[in-house]
C-alpha cells in the first residue's frame, strides 16, 4: 500500500496532521472520502500479469476503484506499461498500484500476506464463479490477452475459477472478465459477515493520502504545519 513519509513530524500523529490537511477540503470532499473509505477493501486484491494492450490494465483499475478493490498488482515481466490516464478516468489516483518485474515476487509477497493465490481461467476444471469459496483473503489473478495466466500458474494456484459462459465464445475481455468477477465477489462478501473493511490505521492511512492528493502544494503545508 501507498507509504508516507512525513520527514520526521516528531511526535506528532497522522490524525493530528489528517485533521490539518482535510480543513482545506470541502465538506463535500470529506464526506465523500469518508463514505468510500468505508466501503474500500483488502481482503480481496487483483494481480495482472503482462497485460499487453494499455487500456485493458487501465480499464482493470478502473473496475478496482468501482467495485472497492484498494490495492492492483502489476506484474510486467515482458510488457512494462504506465497507466491510461484516460481509460482509468482517474482511478490511478485512489487504487495503490504495486508493481513487479517478476510473478514470483509478486505471489511470494501476497502469500506472505494472506492471500490464497487464485488463477483465472475457462478451461479445465475451474471452479465456477458462483461457487468460489470468499471465506479467506484472495488475490484473483488475471493473464494476458491471448493466452491468458500460463499453464504451471494454473497448475500451482491455489483455486482457479471461471465465468460460466453458455455460448459459442469461450473467454472475454480481460478487462471485461475483471469487472464481472469482482462485481460478483464484492456483491458476495458485503452480504456476508466475514470482516472485509479496512482496519482503522489502514483508513487512517488511506484518508490522509487521499487527503494530501487532494491539497495543492501539500508538502509546504507539511512544512507549515511543522511550525505550528
Amino acid at each position: 500500500m501507498f507509504k508516507i513519509d512525513f520527514l520526521h513530524l516528531h511526535a506528532m500523529t497522522n490524525q493530528n496532521l489528517l485533521d490539518y490537511f482535510l480543513d482545506f477540503l470541502t465538506p463535500r470532499r470529506r464526506m465523500l472520502f469518508e463514505k468510500v473509505i468505508s466501503e474500500r477493501t483488502n481482503y480481496f486484491t487483483v494481480a495482472t500479469q503482462d497485460v499487453y494492450q494499455l487500456h485493458n490494465t487501465s480499464a482493470v483499475l478502473r473496475s478496482c476503484d468501482v467495485f472497492g478493490i484498494q490495492n492492483i498488482h502489476v506484474i510486467e515481466e515482458r510488457n512494462p506499461r504506465r497507466i491510461d490516464k484516460e481509460i482509468a478516468m482517474g482511478a490511478q489516483k485512489w487504487v495503490d498500484v504495486n508493481r513487479y518485474t517478476s510473478t514470483a515476487t509478486c505471489v511470494d509477497k501476497l502469500k506472505q500476506n494472506g492471500y490464497r493465490i487464485v488463477a483465472t481461467s475457462p478451461h479445465g476444471n475451474a471452479q465456477l464463479l458462483q461457487e468460489f469459496d470468499i471465506s479467506s483473503p484472495a488475490a484473483i489473478f488475471f493473464g494476458t490477452e491471448k493466452n491468458g495466466l500460463s499453464e504451471d500458474f494454473v497448475n500451482n494456484a491455489d483455486a482457479v475459477l471461471k465465468i460460466p459462459m453458455y455460448g459459442f465464445t469461450e473467454s472475454l475481455n480481460i478487462s471485461v472478465s475483471a469487472a464481472i468477477i469482482l462485481q460478483s465477489l464484492m456483491l458476495r462478501l458485503r452480504e456476508s459477515n466475514y470482516s472485509w473493511r479496512l482496519k482503522d490505521a489502514e483508513r487512517e492511512e488511506l484518508h490522509l493520502a487521499w487527503a494530501r492528493k487532494s491539497v495543492k502544494n501539500s508538502d509546504d503545508l507539511i512544512k507549515s504545519f511543522r511550525k505550528i
